[in-house]
């Protein structure tokens, strides 16, 4: 059955793709440009998902008493930003899709695809600067946080990378946290409702509780993805099945599995060698299982959203888009996709 929230993603996430075209809408000073920059930037930017990213912000423009399309300058540099992140993870994460379709990478070669999130990039603070429905000190305290989103992102990308580069599976649950907190909740629930709530006119007490409540079902969010991508299926994910085993990624599940598991040293081996054997991918899975690992990740999503939920409800005035926001956190961990 389908969340309110997820009817609303439906409802709207095409009018927003329309807007964020715009942004790739230019007359290039060389022809070549739009072969070899706009044009596959614009086709990756198109398949882009349900857009919960940017229209949060929306929502939580509204549910503080601003009007939406104050905030949609904001919304779009979040999701250029998104799009930008994506780009350059698979490629260093050496993916082969995304969203069903092969990563930029794979169809426009590694220079350029880089070129194109750094595109993506540029886009992110001058989509709010040259906004004229908005003040220079409202431009200023929005690019403030599109800056510490930034930071927060790539911090978290650093421990990713890194503790891939470096073969360590010597993590905590709390590591793990710091990492998905840092490469995802910001920008995926964080940031997105505190703009919202600052261009709408909202109070700091207003801002701090949408900010948090991003953040929690944003981490949310996070560990469904990596449930999903274990238990879900190839056709429902639209990416590489069990790609997370292959590419050896610290998910909350793995390191759990590994503090918990009389078969660590085996789900190591099994992480470590990159296999797509499907009997392989099956197996660490079963370690995880057994390890009680898997419903561990899932309570810990489920506990994150209710006290998540309990705060908004008793700090953020009933109103059509509280309730929206509220279905949103259900439909981070129900999700199918």
């Amino acid at each position: 059955m389908s969340t309110i929230f997820e009817e609303f993603l439906i409802g709207h996430y095409r009018d927003f793709d329309a807007y964020l075209a715009t942004y790739l809408d230019v007359e290039p000073t060389h022809p070549d440009m739009m072969r070899y920059l706009y044009g596959p930037l614009g086709r990756y930017s198109a398949n882009g998902g349900k857009r919960h990213r940017p229209l949060i912000c929306l929502l939580s423009c509204k549910a503080v008493g601003g009007d939406p399309a104050m905030a949609r300058s904001a919304a779009a540099a979040i999701e250029n930003f998104h799009t930008a992140a994506l780009i350059h993870d698979d490629i260093a994460d050496d993916a082969k899709l995304r969203r069903g379709e092969p990563c930029l990478h794979i169809t426009q070669g590694e220079g350029l695809a880089i070129n194109d999130g750094d595109l993506a990039l540029s886009l992110v603070n001058g989509t709010v600067v040259n906004d004229p429905l908005l003040s220079d000190a409202l431009k200023v305290r929005v690019v403030q946080e599109l800056v510490a989103m930034t930071t927060r992102t790539v911090e978290g990308q650093a421990l990713d990378i890194g503790w891939a580069q470096d073969d360590r599976f010597d993590l905590t649950v709390d590591d793990y946290l710091a990492m998905a907190r840092h490469k995802t909740a910001y920008y995926s629930g964080g940031v997105p409702l505190a703009i919202g709530a600052i261009v709408g006119g909202g109070t700091d007490e207003q801002v701090s509780v949408l900010r948090h409540y991003g953040m929690s079902t944003g981490l949310a969010f996070q560990i469904q993805d990596d449930l999903l991508n274990l238990m879900g299926t190839e056709e429902a994910t639209k990416k590489d099945f069990r790609g997370d085993i292959t590419e050896g990624k610290r998910t909350l599940v793995v390191v759990h599995a590994l503090e918990h598991s009389d078969h660590a040293d085996e789900l190591v081996g099994i992480l470590r060698a990159g296999t797509s054997d499907p009997d392989e991918l099956s197996r660490a899975v079963e370690i995880m299982q057994d390890a009680g690992s898997i419903d561990f990740a899932h309570r810990y999503a489920l506990d994150l959203v209710a006290d998540a939920k309990a705060r908004l409800i008793g700090r953020l005035s009933p109103s059509e888009s509280r309730a929206l926001l509220l279905s949103m956190a259900d439909f981070f961990i129900s999700r199918s996709s």
